[in-house]
C-alpha cells in the first residue's frame, strides 16, 4: 500500500488532499495538523466524495507527525491555523528535520510558495539530500505564465511549451528562444514588444494561489510515482558549482519515486545564460 502524508490541513493541504485522492495515485492519504480535528474533518470530506467521483483512496487525519513513518511521499503544505500559514522559515525547517529523521527514504515535497528557506536550509544545514527535498511552486508559476503567453499569442494553453528559471519573483527567466507556441518558436510568433510586455508581467504572477499550488504538487507526485520522463519546473537547492551555495532556484528536473532524478541543463542564449547565472548569485 502506497501512502502520501500531507503536513498541514490549510488551504493548500486541503486542496492537495482532494486532487491527489481524485488522481488515485496512492492507496492512502494522511493529513497531519496540530489541529487534529480539522485534519480529520477535511479527510472525511474528501473520503465522502469518493463514491461520487469514483476514486478509491483511503483518507485519514491525525495530529501526530509520526504518521510519516513508512510513507512513500511527504508533502509540506500549510497549517490549519486562522488564517492558514505555510510551514516556512525556522518552524518549517524544524518540521523537515523531524520528518527526515522519521522517514529517511521518502521525498519531501514543499508545496507552498514561501518555502524557499526551508529547502535551502534543509539541504545545507539539515543535511537532507537535495534530490529528496524540493519545491513544486515553480510548476504552478509556469502554468500561470503559460496562460498569459497563450492569451498574448491567441493560442490554446496546451499548445504552449516553456521553461521557467531563476529566483522568483524578481529574477525570473523564460527562455523565449526555446519556447514553442503550436510548434513554432515564440520569437517567430510574438513581437519583441509582446515579449517585453510578458517579461514585465512575470513578477506579478508570483505567488500562485492555493489551488494552483495543489495542482502543481499533484502533477509532480504523479510524474515521480509513475516514473514519467516529463520535465517539470522545481525549486531546488543550489550547489557551489552552480551559484551561491545555500540559495535555491527554479530549475527543470526529471523525477523518480525517491525524488529528483536529474537536473536538466537548460538550453539558453548567451543573454539568458548571463541572466540565469546572475539570478543564481543574486
Amino acid at each position: 500500500m502506497s501512502t502520501a502524508v500531507i503536513l498541514g490541513a490549510g488551504e493548500i493541504g486541503g486542496a492537495l488532499a482532494r486532487q491527489l485522492a481524485a488522481a488515485d495515485l496512492v492507496s492512502r492519504i494522511v493529513i497531519v495538523d496540530d489541529l487534529a480535528n480539522v485534519a480529520a474533518g477535511k479527510a472525511l470530506d474528501v473520503a465522502q466524495s469518493s463514491p461520487v467521483d469514483g476514486y478509491h483512496t483511503v483518507m485519514s487525519g491525525s495530529g501526530d507527525v509520526s504518521a510519516v513513518v513508512g510513507a512513500n511521499v511527504i508533502v509540506v503544505a500549510d497549517s490549519a491555523a486562522s488564517p492558514p500559514i505555510e510551514w516556512k522559515d525556522e518552524a518549517g525547517l524544524a518540521l523537515v528535520r523531524r520528518v527526515a529523521g522519521l522517514n529517511q527514504l521518502a521525498p519531501i515535497l514543499c508545496a507552498g510558495a514561501s518555502q524557499a528557506s526551508v529547502i535551502q536550509k534543509g539541504v545545507n544545514e539539515g543535511g537532507v539530500a537535495r534530490a529528496r527535498l524540493f519545491g513544486s511552486a515553480p510548476e504552478a508559476f509556469r502554468s500561470a505564465i503559460t496562460a498569459i503567453v497563450a492569451l498574448e499569442a491567441g493560442a490554446a494553453p496546451q499548445d504552449v511549451s516553456l521553461s521557467v528559471l531563476g529566483r522568483p519573483p524578481q529574477n525570473v527567466i523564460v527562455p523565449w528562444d526555446e519556447t514553442a507556441i503550436a510548434g513554432r518558436c515564440a520569437t517567430h510568433v510574438l513581437s519583441a514588444a509582446q515579449l517585453a510586455r510578458l517579461d514585465a508581467r512575470l513578477a506579478r504572477l508570483w505567488p500562485p494561489g492555493p489551488y494552483a499550488l495543489a495542482g502543481a504538487a499533484t502533477r509532480l507526485i504523479r510524474t515521480a510515482l509513475t516514473r514519467s520522463p516529463r520535465v517539470h519546473a522545481a525549486l531546488v537547492a543550489v550547489t557551489r558549482d552552480e551559484g551561491v551555495a545555500g540559495r535555491s532556484a527554479m530549475m527543470p528536473v526529471t523525477l523518480q519515486p525517491a525524488g529528483i532524478a536529474t537536473l536538466v541543463p537548460p538550453s539558453l542564449s548567451t543573454r539568458d545564460r548571463v541572466r540565469f547565472e546572475t539570478a543564481l548569485r543574486a
